[in-house]
Order: C-alpha cells, then structure tokens, then sequence
C-alpha cells in the first residue's frame, strides 16, 4: 500500500467518523421506531399475540438488506472506489426517508417496511465502504484502535438516536393517544425525523462530492478471490452474524422486559438509549486502550472518559418528558451505577491486554453471565444487567471485523467486507426469533438466545480467529 501523508489519513479518519456516525443514528433511530410502529399501526388491535413478532419486521427489513446486497456493495465499490459508494449510499438513504412521508400518511406498513429497506441498503453501501478504509488507513496493528475510534463516534449517534425517538417521538405519540387521538394523528409523530433525516443526508452527499479523499491501493497482482481461501473470514463473518444478532436483539428486548415489569413504555425506550451509551464509552476505551498511547496517556484519557460516562448515565436517565413538556429529573446515583460499570468495563479491558482476541474473548464471557442473570433476577436489578451488554458489546464489531480482515492486502478489503457485512442479517434473524419467542413465552426466556451468540463470540475470539 503507498504511503500518504499524515494529512491526508486524518482528512480520510475525520471523513469516515462522519460516516459512522450517520450510518449509527440512522440504524438506531430504526430500532427504536419498532416500538412506535405497534402504537402507528395499530399492530396490537389488528394481529393480537403477534404484535412483538410484526414489530421486528422492522428491524428484520433494514438487516435483511445486508444479506441481500453486502456482496454485490463490495463488488460495486471494487470498481467505483470507496467516495463513489459512500455517496451511492447516502443517496439511498435519502431517498428511504422521504418514503417515510407517504408510508405514513396512508398508514401502509408494506409501504412503511418498504421505506425501511431502501434505506437499510443505503446504509449497507455506507457500512461495506467504512470498514475496510478505516482499517486499510494507517498500519495492520492499530486497526483495532482506528475501528473502536470510529465505532465510538457510531457510539455517540447509537446513544442519542432511540434517547430523541423516546423522547420527541414517542413520549408525545403516546401522550396523543392518551388524550383521545386516533392512531393515524398518533403516527404523524414518525413523519417529520425522517424528512429531517433525509433532507440532512442530502447536503452531505452533494458536500462530499467536492472533497477529495486519500486513495487505498493495494497489490494488484493479488486476486480479490483469494479471501475465500482465508478461513478468519467466513468465521469473523460468523461472528459478525452473532454479534449484531445479539445486540439489536438484546436492545430491543430491554422495553418488553421492563414493560412486563410495569414500566411505561416511553420510559423503556428513553432507557434503552444507556444500552447505547455504553457501547459509546466502552469504544472510547477500547480506541484508547488498543491504540500506541503511553500507558501514562491511556490512563488520563480514560479518566477523561469515566468523568463523561457518569454525566452520559446522568443526563439520559434524568430528562423526559411529561404532559408534553421537556423535565429534567435529577438522578444522579444512576450516573454513579453508570460510573460504576464504566469503570468495571475499564479495568476487565486492562485484562486483554491490548490484544483484540483476549479482549474480545473475556467480553463476550461477560455478557452471557450478564444476560442469564438478568434472565433469573428481579427487573430492578435485571435492567441494569442489561443496560451494561452495552458496555461489553462496545469493542466486538470492530474487533470481529479486524480478526476477520487479518492478514490481508488492502486489494482483498472490498471482497472480505462484503462477505463478512452480509452477515449483518444477524440482525434481522435473531431479533424476530426473539420477538416471536417473546410473544410465545416471555420476555425473559427470548433473552436466552443472544447467550448463544456470545458463546460463539467467545470460541471465535480464542481459537477461530487465529491465522491459518
């Protein structure tokens, strides 16, 4: 790979963090929706007892579309270089949110799923094209740091997006139909954020198109096929499949598990922005603790982030809104119990020792503990269980994705990409079987499946990952 100067890989960092975070708002403002689709569409009244099963449609939709075009992302983008399938990508996001208008106007959920999709695939062409330049932008080894840098902006956008779908979108959808509204003026609530969305995504694919970005090549002498020959793929692949599996999952069953406790719903939803807001912190550590700091700089910065990280559980857990109006709640011991894990999550990332496979090992242990105790003890307790998942899904995207990549040309990126971004569609799979389990059964035994995904997670961190 040719070397560029420093200010050209930091233009190429500062432009690919703004993807991240883009692509991570528009994913999570998604996911959060899923909640006020059943108030929208009347899901509960239309199809009683499948109500949780139809609402995953939604996240079922914009994940399937990995699958259906990951590989065909990586091949295009192959060809028309990575600005081009950015700027591909963030017009077909645009073009999904404007959908969003007419879905809703006519109360048509293929229409509404429809609009999801075009817009999932937006992202898709945006997630196939960061990865592997964020990763083939500086040496192999630090990769890891640069991914968890760039997920940890993701972070930023993960954690505000379901805290304004609770809290702009919902809350007042809610408190609309509790005054006599009907489910259409309830559903209007949607309609705005994603004009909004789309209109913003516009400006930036007309800014992007006037800056010029460094080149990644590689040796062209290598055949792009010779990936399928790397075992680390087709298992981080596996990984990957797992792991969003068990995130947007395990997200989404944060508000029927406390809804099953008596908890509001806008409350749960407005909750499950701290399950996002780990993730956020837990990426800072990991671009910090995995890059080629002194160790007297890690440790500064990491303090820097735990005094953030006890304002982040603060301010999240504080604010709502009542009978319309913005309230902020002061609940500061939350921010302590969120100060509490932050740190916990630090000193158990020390134990990787700045290795992306023992890290990634040691987490994925700790959310099945996490989870199976949620899954026996009181909601009370439970909630923070699974409000810190979040913590320890933090460093597991860009470390699966870096294990994946190891050890190969910057000529095979666009291929590996897209063979371990199609399995993304773990995000639609296991979210709907945990929808459908929780309709069956309960909301606490649909938390058992993501315990076998990070049992994978696991297995693939200490032994699939290894160079064959």
């Amino acid at each position: 790979m040719e070397q560029k100067p420093n200010s050209n890989l930091r233009l190429g960092m500062i432009f690919m963090a703004s993807i991240f975070f883009i692509f991570g708002f528009i994913t999570n403002f998604n996911i959060a929706m899923k909640d006020q689709v059943q108030l929208a569409f009347d899901l509960k009244t239309l199809y009683p007892g499948w109500e949780n099963f139809l609402s995953q449609l939604v996240n079922f939709v914009f994940f399937v579309a990995y699958a259906c075009f990951s590989f065909l992302c990586g091949s295009i983008i192959k060809k028309i270089g990575y600005k081009s399938g950015v700027i591909a990508g963030l017009v077909l996001v645009a073009v999904g949110s404007y959908m969003f208008f007419p879905a809703v106007a006519a109360l048509s959920y293929p229409l509404f799923l429809l609009a999801v999709f075009v817009m999932a695939t937006g992202v898709v062409f945006l997630q196939t094209a960061a990865n592997p330049y964020v990763a083939a932008l500086g040496p192999q080894e630090t990769a890891p740091a640069r991914l968890n840098l760039t997920q940890a902006l993701n972070g930023v956008a993960t954690t505000i997006a379901p805290f304004l779908a609770g809290i702009l979108v919902l809350a007042p959808a809610v408190l609309a139909l509790n005054n006599g509204a009907s489910a259409a003026d309830a559903a209007k609530f949607v309609q705005m954020p994603f004009v909004i969305i789309g209109s913003l995504v516009v400006i930036i694919a007309i800014g992007i198109a006037f800056i010029k970005l460094p080149n990644i090549t590689g040796d062209t002498t290598i055949s792009s096929k010779s990936v399928l020959k790397k075992p680390q793929v087709w298992l981080g692949a596996v990984g990957i499949f797992c792991y969003v599996g068990a995130e947007v999952g395990t997200a989404g069953q944060i508000a029927p598990y406390l809804k099953a406790d008596g908890t509001a719903l806008d409350v749960a939803v407005k909750l499950s922005a701290i399950y996002w807001g780990g993730a956020m912190v837990g990426r800072f550590f990991g671009s910090i603790l995995l890059g080629t700091l002194t160790n007297a700089k890690k440790y500064q910065y990491s303090v820097y982030v735990m005094i953030f990280a006890f304002f982040v559980g603060w301010f999240i857990t504080s604010a709502t809104v009542t009978n319309g109006q913005f309230v902020f709640e002061s609940k500061p011991e939350n921010g302590l119990i969120f100060l509490g894990i932050a740190i916990a999550n630090f000193f158990l990332m020390l134990l990787g020792k700045g290795k992306a496979n023992v890290a990634l090992g040691i987490f994925g242990t700790v959310n099945m503990l996490l989870i199976l105790a949620a899954f026996m003890l009181p909601a009370t307790v439970g909630m923070w269980c699974l409000l810190s998942i979040g913590f320890f899904n933090s460093i597991m995207f860009p470390n699966i994705f870096s294990l994946g990549v190891n050890d190969l040309d910057p000529s095979e990126m666009p291929l590996a990409s897209g063979i371990i971004n199609t399995l993304i569609v773990g995000g639609a799979i296991v979210p709907l079987i945990m929808g459908g389990l929780t309709d069956a059964f309960s909301a606490r035994g649909a938390l058992l499946v993501p315990v076998i995904c990070y049992g994978y997670i696991t297995f693939f961190a200490l032994k699939g990952s290894k160079i064959r």
